[in-house]
């Protein structure tokens, strides 16, 4: 299976951001990913003691489509996140300066409106990811299994809807739930497959127009007995992933 795509989500909820390469560091995330997030005023999360929360806590595409109208994109030398609203100038602040983080927390309340809960917060806590699950790993798409639903629904579905940090191609359909408990090489990194992924309502939501436009979970379910399309890998061993690099497993070949 090949490298097709790498994406970071600087932001929970908020743009994608295509990479070319990345280093990958064992029991770690992607550089950057999920790094920051909006947690809505009644989120009971302690920046000085970040313990993994549920999404529903955060803005997120889950509760709050019209994110995805929003476009951000996060320079990690200067700490600047930028963000375009649909309408009136963009905002540029600063992650790494209290008055910064508040004015990028008034902009994100303001827009999300009636679904702003209390006095929502824009937070980073060193060392904390917000993933939809606890531990810090690495999300992985097969595009032969999202052709597949695509097929079986007669639709077609932006690959972005999944927000997936890795989307690889070539294999058979749902070969990467073969995977599970097992050891892959992802480009220069070793890493163990421990989960696969349930798809929830965010994948409903279109990522260019906002709109709930679809069902994976749905058609998952109806077509092919469950609600699962990709996996979840924490890494082992880090080095180097590229766009263009191999996914294989350790041991055999399971995946022809």
């Amino acid at each position: 299976m090949r490298v097709e795509h790498i994406y970071r989500y600087p932001v929970k909820g908020l743009t994608a951001e295509a990479l070319e390469e990345v280093t990958l560091t064992p029991g770690q995330c992607l550089p950057h990913d999920r790094r920051f997030a909006l947690a809505q005023g009644d989120a009971p999360f302690d920046p000085a003691a970040p313990a993994w929360l549920q999404k529903r806590h955060f803005g997120c595409l889950m509760a709050n489509a019209k994110l995805a109208l929003l476009h951000s994109a996060f320079d990690p030398r200067s700490g600047d996140l930028a963000i375009r609203l649909p309408e009136g100038p963009p905002l540029v602040a600063s992650t790494r300066t209290e008055e910064g983080r508040a004015r990028i927390a008034a902009a994100l309340t303001r827009f999300l409106g009636e679904e702003a809960r209390g006095e929502p917060r824009f937070l980073e806590a060193p060392g904390h990811n917000f993933t939809d699950v606890a531990p810090k790993c690495v999300s992985i798409i097969g595009l032969s299994s999202l052709h597949a639903l695509e097929q079986a629904a007669g639709a077609r579905l932006d690959p972005l809807r999944f927000r997936a940090n890795v989307y690889v191609s070539g294999g058979r359909p749902w070969a990467e739930f073969d995977l599970l408990g097992q050891e892959i090489l992802l480009g220069g990194a070793r890493l163990r497959v421990f989960k696969r992924i349930t798809r929830c309502p965010a994948t409903e939501v279109n990522p260019e127009t906002a709109e709930r436009d679809a069902e994976p979970p749905k058609w998952l379910r109806q077509h092919f007995g469950h609600a699962d399309l990709g996996v979840y890998a924490e890494v082992l061993e880090g080095g180097r992933l590229a766009v263009g690099d191999a996914l294989e497993p350790v041991e055999g070949d399971l995946l022809h």
